[in-house]
């Protein structure tokens, strides 16, 4: 591997570091200070990012042996760096972007480790107070991670995580229970002085982390993952709404969802629903007027219509009347729409579409305030439903490239919308990107992308859609949508199979409707794969 004459200068003074050596006297390490070499490589701004710098190599060596057993390495170097960063006397560390290769052999004084530094990481006595997780990650957010696509990547990882290691990928805790030193420290467990899982079903430190990623993605106090999106949304409901409540829901929707409420919430706990379309704001008003409201829950975009609620409008309708607002974003993903910053409560994901990506993992997660979130844990915990660290990991490993797939898929769902539009072949074009669409302004409003979705009516039966749907070559007939690979179905036969022709019309589902989610294949490809399969019929 070739090296530019800068990069030479830098490479000898940081070394890949050994494991700590706790021989040396902590003292004397304590009391002196470090100094390391900063530089730049020439062009592109560098690999050695400011924050990186800003602290030595061997760092860990000036923590206590008890610290470092006992706290994450990675968490307390960001509070570490935090600290320092934040100094403002003259030993603060210039942003390496401003250097220049004949500024590569400078000299920068980093102060030591001191006591106020190690109470900061969270550090009484050498022993990490905050056990598995480490408190503030939040606060450190925003100071280095500007954008949603440097989040997916770093945040609930780079900023501190409750696992020891030195490992870029999180490592799965494959662990059923946790044990604890001696009775005492259980009952400050119990007593909320040391933090812990206690059982599996309670947490796990890598689901931990994809919550946190998923947070500060969603700009949420908190966030929990489940084992399935539907599995969020039944306990989510079990939990907010009491016996006799009222929810509100929309027309369009996912059918498992309309199936829970219809078929085991209105006859086994005597609640009413109350059904409007997503753009009937005056039934909303109504309905709140008329009924003590305890949920409105809707998607936005919907299934498989993507009609788009006005969640900012929505939400202040419902609070005027102390209702809650719960929006499943899935079709959006966090990177499109932040509903939570519109105003919404609750924010609700398949996790297992777009923000897991691979078709592989099945996950739903809720976030929003602790205050709500802490009710619907309270009962998660007493059912299970409970994400497998396995799957808690590829959700991780999939949301580092959320961002780099959903602008794939943005643009190719809108350029295919607009092929589809002008073709004679096609009757109608659901996609919230296109003028046409019923809500394309409120859309343009409150998303910044408009997903990897795209609905369509062929001009023809059921038989002729088909055909149509037979004669693709790239995407898979198959179930659920946002994954790496483009997927295609017919939702007449894929979810409603089931009723008769006149049942699926009363829900809105016509025998031509097409619902085609758009893979990270190339555009091209795909466009010629749908214009082909068009000539077909």
């Amino acid at each position: 591997m070739a090296v530019s004459a800068g990069c030479a200068r830098v490479l000898p003074v940081f070394e890949c570091r050994s494991d700590p050596d706790f021989s040396t006297n902590q003292n004397q390490q304590k009391s002196s200070s470090r100094r390391f070499i900063s530089g730049s490589f020439n062009g592109g701004g560098g690999l050695y990012s400011s924050l990186i710098l800003r602290f030595p190599p061997n760092f860990v060596r000036q923590l206590s042996i008890k610290a470092r057993r006992n706290c994450s390495n990675i968490g307390v170097a960001q509070v570490v760096a935090a600290s320092w960063s934040n100094n403002n006397n003259t030993n603060k560390v210039p942003n390496v972007s401003t250097f220049d290769s004949a500024s590569a052999a400078s000299e920068i004084e980093i102060p030591s480790i001191d006591d106020e530094v190690v109470a900061a990481a969270g550090i009484d006595g050498g022993i990490c107070n905050n056990g598995v997780q480490l408190s503030g990650l939040a606060a450190l957010k925003a100071s280095f991670l500007r954008s949603d696509g440097s989040i997916t990547v770093h945040a609930g990882e780079r900023l501190g995580r409750g696992i020891a290691t030195d490992g870029i990928t999180t490592p799965v805790v494959n662990t059923s229970a946790y044990w604890f030193k001696n009775s005492n420290e259980l009952i400050d467990f119990k007593e909320g002085r040391h933090k812990s899982f206690e059982y599996g079903r309670y947490g796990n430190p890598t689901t931990v982390v994809a919550e946190n990623k998923i947070s500060a993605l969603e700009g949420a106090e908190s966030t929990i993952l489940m084992s399935s999106g539907m599995c969020a949304s039944t306990v989510m409901m079990f939990a907010l709404v009491k016996k006799g409540g009222h929810i509100i829901t929309t027309t369009d929707c996912y059918r498992k969802t309309r199936i829970f409420i219809d078929d085991f919430l209105v006859p086994n706990m005597n609640i009413t629903v109350h059904v409007i379309d997503p753009a009937d704001m005056d039934g909303l008003k109504s309905a709140l007027e008329k009924n003590n409201v305890t949920l409105f829950f809707t998607e936005s975009p919907t299934n498989p219509y993507l009609r788009c609620v006005d969640i900012d409008l929505v939400s202040k309708l419902c609070h005027s009347k102390g209702t809650l607002v719960c929006v499943d974003g899935t079709f959006a993903t966090p990177l499109n729409q932040k509903a939570l910053a519109l105003g919404a409560d609750l924010v609700l994901h398949s996790a297992t579409k777009f923000i897991g990506g691979h078709n592989d993992v099945l996950a739903g997660c809720i976030s929003g305030s602790e205050e709500v979130i802490a009710k619907i844990r309270k009962l998660h915990h007493v059912l299970g439903g409970t994400l497998n660290p396995n799957a808690a990991y590829l959700i991780i490993r999939g949301m580092k490239t959320l961002h780099l797939r959903i602008q794939q898929q943005n643009t190719t769902g809108l350029r295919i919308a607009e092929v589809l539009e002008a073709h004679l072949k096609v009757k109608r074009v659901h996609y919230p990107g296109l003028p046409s669409h019923p809500e394309h302004k409120i859309a343009m409003k409150q998303m910044t992308g408009f997903g990897g979705v795209v609905s369509f009516e062929i001009d023809g039966d059921l038989e002729t859609t088909k055909t149509f749907i037979d004669a693709l070559k790239i995407p898979y007939i198959a179930p659920s949508f946002g994954g790496c690979e483009s997927i295609v179905d017919q939702p007449a036969i894929m979810s409603y199979w089931d009723l008769s022709q006149s049942g699926r019309e009363m829900f809105g589902i016509k025998d031509n409707l097409v619902r085609f989610s758009f893979g990270v294949e190339d555009f091209e490809d795909l466009k010629d794969d749908i214009l082909q399969a068009l000539e077909v019929i």
